[in-house]
């Protein structure tokens, strides 16, 4: 549970990246979000995208697209304010996570192959 709701996360962040650059809809994301390894069905995606837009990270407008209608989803102010302190968030996460173990595994790597005394070959 605690991974899927990480997973959730992410796919919030990342929905909030793109919708700050340009105008997103539905199914351009989830074929974005599948680009990077996140399956996620319209039955999770869209009611994910209403719930931002009913918290105000994201505007909604409805157009046109050749026979049918789409709905554009982009970043409001309150949303790009949330994306900054998100990407804090995971610059730190990333950095704890993942370049101490980096690091930890390096000393540990290093320390296993240091001389044992001088009788080492």
């Amino acid at each position: 549970m605690i991974l899927r709701d990480l997973e959730l996360g992410a796919i919030a962040a990342h929905i909030l990246s793109h919708a700050a650059q340009q105008p997103v809809y539905g199914s351009w994301m989830a074929e974005e979000l599948a680009r990077h390894g996140f399956v996620i069905s319209f039955g999770t995606l869209y009611p994910m995208l209403h719930r931002m837009h009913k918290q105000g990270l994201l505007d909604c407008t409805e157009q046109r697209d050749g026979s049918q209608m789409r709905k554009y989803y982009t970043a409001t102010v309150q949303g790009k304010q949330e994306l900054q302190h998100v990407q804090r968030l995971i610059r730190e996460l990333y950095r704890e996570v993942v370049e101490e173990a980096v690091y930890q595994s390096l000393e540990d790597a290093e320390a296993s192959v240091a001389p044992r005394g001088a009788d080492a070959c």
